[in-house]
Formats: C-alpha cells, sequence, structure tokens
C-alpha cells in the first residue's frame, strides 16, 4: 500500500527517486569514462527512505549528512547541475568546488555540513539541536547516517548529551548492512557491529528506538513522520533504524552498474543479469515503488516513462552545466574558509 497522500506528491516522491537514481548512475559512468577523478560513494537502493523522510521536513529545519550524500541533498530539492559542479570541483558548485563529493553543503538546503567522516556529523547534529532548543526556534536536526557509524564513540557522547537534555534531533540510521533480497524483519544485523539489534544502543541511553522497512514508502512516512511529531512536542530525540537492501553495485570499493535502470524493469526483468536479478526484484526501493503506483492506478506506464524521460534530460542538462563551469581561480582557494 501506498501512504494516503495527494497523487501529485506521489508522483513527485517517484519523480525525485528516478532523479537519485539517474543522477547517481550518470556519475558513475562518467567516472569510468575518465572525466573526473577521486573516491566517491552512490545512494542507490535507499531512495524509498531518503525521499519520504526529508519531505517531512519544515524549510528550516537543520539536515547533516555523510558520505552517502547525494540522494539527501538531491531529496532535499538541490539543483543537479550545481550539485554535480560541485562534484567535480567546479566553480558553480554549492560549495564553489571546495565540498567536492563527500562534503557538499548547500546551506539554503539546512545543510549544515556533510561529512566523510565515520560519525563525523553526529555531535555536530547534536550541537544544532542543542541551539535549536536554546534559541527556542521550534527547529529540528535531522542526522542521516549509515550502521558503520553506530561504531564510533562520537555516537555514544551524542545521544548521552541528547537524551539528558531533551533536544530535538532524530538520528535516522540507514541501516544497508543486508545482502540478498526481503523485506526489513527486526533480526537484520549491521556488517560491523556487534550490537544485534542496532535499536538496543540508542535504548540504552533512553532514547526511543524504531525499525523501519526503508524500502517501503509508507512505512518510512509513519514512522519518521511519528517521531518528528513527538521531537516537536519536546518528547527529546528519537532513533530510527531504516533497513535497505544493499545494491549490488556497492558490494566493492568502488561502485559498478551491473544494469542502467529502466522503468520498464518494473514490470520487465528479463534484461537484468541473473547474479542481481533477486535485487531488481524484491529490494530495488524504485522499482518497488513504480510497482505500486500502477497497481494503485495512480500512473500508467506511458506516464511513467514520460516522467523518466523527462528526469534523463534533466541529468543530461545538469553534466553539460557542470561541464562547462570553470575551474576556481587559485585566489580563491581561502575564501570563506574562515569566518570574518
Amino acid at each position: 500500500m501506498l501512504p494516503p497522500l495527494p497523487r501529485d506528491q506521489l508522483i513527485e516522491f517517484c519523480r525525485k527517486m528516478l532523479l537519485i537514481r539517474h543522477f547517481e548512475e550518470a556519475l558513475i559512468m562518467l567516472h569510468n569514462e575518465g572525466r573526473f577523478r577521486g573516491h566517491y560513494h552512490v545512494y542507490i537502493g535507499q531512495e524509498a527512505t531518503g525521499v519520504p523522510a526529508l519531505s517531512l521536513l519544515a524549510a528550516e529545519d537543520y539536515v547533516f549528512t555523510t558520505h552517502r550524500n547525494h540522494g539527501h541533498i538531491l531529496a532535499r530539492g538541490a539543483d543537479p547541475g550545481r550539485m554535480l559542479a560541485e562534484i567535480l570541483g567546479r566553480r558553480d558548485g554549492y560549495n564553489k568546488g571546495k565540498g567536492g563529493s563527500f562534503h557538499v553543503a548547500p546551506v539554503e538546503l539546512g545543510f549544515l555540513q556533510t561529512s566523510a567522516v565515520v560519525a563525523g556529523i553526529l555531535p555536530l547534529a547534536t550541537g544544532a539541536a542543542y541551539a535549536a532548543k536554546e534559541k527556542q526556534s521550534g527547529q529540528v536536526s535531522v542526522c542521516l547516517f549509515g550502521d558503520g557509524a553506530l561504531e564510533e564513540g562520537a555516537v555514544a557522547e551524542s545521544f548521552n548529551l541528547a537524551s539528558i537534555w531533551k533536544l530535538p534531533v532524530l538520528y535516522l540510521c540507514e541501516n544497508n548492512g543486508k545482502y540478498g533480497h526481503g523485506k526489513a524483519t527486526g533480526a537484520m544485523r549491521s556488517s560491523t557491529m556487534s550490537v544485534f539489534p542496532l535499536t538496543d544502543l540508542p535504548t540504552a541511553y533512553k532514547i526511543p528506538a524504531r525499525q523501519v522497512d526503508g524500502t517501503d514508502v509508507d512505512a518510512v512516512i509513519g514512522v519518521v513522520g511519528d517521531a518528528l511529531k513527538k521531537i516537536r512536542q519536546g518528547a527529546g530525540p528519537q532513533f530510527i533504524e531504516a533497513q535497505t537492501v544493499r545494491w549490488p553495485g556497492s558490494v566493492s570499493n568502488w561502485p559498478v552498474l551491473p544494469i542502467a535502470t529502466e522503468v520498464s524493469l518494473a514490470w520487465d526483468l528479463s534484461s537484468v543479469p541473473a547474479a542481481v536479478k533477486d535485487w531488481y526484484q524484491f529490494s530495488d526501493p524504485l522499482l518497488i515503488f513504480i510497482r505500486k503506483l500502477l497497481a494503485e492506478g495512480h500512473a500508467s506506464k506511458d506516464q511513467i516513462a514520460q516522467l523518466e524521460k523527462s528526469v534523463k534530460e534533466k541529468v543530461a542538462e545538469a553534466i553539460q552545466f557542470a561541464f562547462a563551469s570553470p575551474e576556481p581561480d587559485l585566489k580563491s582557494a581561502l575564501e570563506g574558509v574562515f569566518a570574518s
């Protein structure tokens, strides 16, 4: 079932999920062609968590994200051209080319920090929540991170302070440690943590914790919406473990594209390699969402295909914009580094 939302909003979810998917796949192909250098991570396979979750935030809320940041930033409404320009280190990027892939931080969209340091954003998000409480601004601080972050000491310190001071912060852990296919069952382990289930860790600090199937838009809307409501009512921090199934292309250290996504895969998997077919059939959140849109009569195959066509055109425009953007002037290297 899909959430009881207006059709236009559901279609917008689909558009953003398609934008993230095609942006990330284009990034992989550009890197494979040697058109940019440096490491990067992609958000493929987690779109049904970030898109609906971030849609529930107010414009003034704070967001902190990690090395799989592209999807979060695009879900919040970022321009893909400026996003790609930043990844390429160009002047028209959100941070004038100084942030790169791992540190894109469009402040105007509420992203105070993006950090590739594992768990580096946990204390920052907690500090922003402390500031919001002191100012009585009504803002919520949302921290998105992977399951691997929970092994770091900064997490325990952040949880402890957030709980003691009842800070308005949502810790949203995207656990992509599961391989194969299937739904969230509550029995999903992290690939790097001895704690099991992961919700035991925040619970030890008296932080309410829940699990949710991160491939199910309806479930994410319900659980995240409930958590945000409690935070805004003064209940203090909340923790959510969104369980997803790791995309086969992210199993190695560098993203590998098993097959380029087409919306037609939602109803015809004949072109998918046998080794990854299970993931695209059972665990791909984008294809799952498209199938639900079709089954519940919110869109036809032709309408979904047209939506994808417009998204692909947008990504093509973004690529053209980014590569046309000039390299930053060397004299600007220290501009904006220190507060004036």
